[in-house]
């Protein structure tokens, strides 16, 4: 969905013989007669129709566990755990505690819309333009500027309630009580709740921008009045 308003965009810079990005702007609002108020407004709507497809994938069950791409894994810090738990016949709660840490990210992800969207009223004109003159990722590294640390806020209790509720935490502990009973070296203590937090917040930012380039290279459809109006065909 999302992929539809910036593929016009992007499909129009290149047509264009000379200077394509700087004809981007006047060209959207000159050739159909808009102001620029209603293209910052159509832009804003792709930017919430997009971060929007965003949240929805991630924030779904497999979202996370099932994309390879933005997967939990074990934390480097705790390979040695998990290394020796499976030589220990412990494979299947290792497995478990990853798939609750994945869970966790699942749950935190929905939270994210209302901050995206938040970012997406407070954005002007000259951010509009940036993103709208950007690269493939514009939109996801604006997005990421104003909003991480109000994410890691935010994640931090839905993942420590939800890790909790759905036992990552006392799985974690159960694993390092576990390995600590085996004649391996110990591992240091480690949080594990900001380790998902900032895990869940990479895979977020990640499949934002794959939504990204899929719309500025992709024009597929309109999904709303505006955007129609704004990035309908020249």
């Amino acid at each position: 969905m999302c992929g539809l308003a910036f593929g016009f965009i992007f499909a129009l810079a290149v047509s264009q013989a000379q200077n394509p990005w700087d004809k981007i702007w006047t060209g959207l609002g000159k050739s159909k007669g808009l102001s620029n108020e209603t293209v910052v407004s159509g832009l804003k709507e792709a930017l919430r129709v997009g971060s929007g497809n965003a949240v929805s994938l991630n924030g779904k069950v497999d979202g996370y566990f099932k994309n390879a791409a933005i997967k939990i894994l074990m934390p480097e810090k705790l390979r040695s755990i998990e290394k020796g738990l499976r030589l220990a016949g412990q494979s299947r709660q290792v497995d478990e505690f990853v798939l609750s840490m994945n869970r966790a990210a699942e749950k935190a992800a929905p939270f994210a819309k209302d901050i995206f969207w938040v970012a997406i009223k407070r954005m002007t004109f000259s951010d509009a333009t940036r993103i709208l003159k950007g690269g493939n990722t514009a939109a996801t590294d604006y997005f990421r500027g104003v909003t991480t640390e109000e994410l890691t806020t935010a994640f931090q209790p839905i993942v420590t309630e939800s890790m909790e509720s759905i036992g990552v935490t006392r799985q974690y502990k159960v694993l390092a009580g576990r390995y600590n009973a085996l004649p391996f070296p110990k591992s240091q203590a480690f949080d594990v709740d900001r380790y998902v937090v900032d895990k869940a917040l990479d895979g977020l930012f990640y499949v934002l921008a794959e939504e990204e380039r899929k719309i500025r290279t992709d024009p597929a459809a309109r999904v709303t009045d505006l955007l129609r109006t704004v990035f309908g065909k020249q």
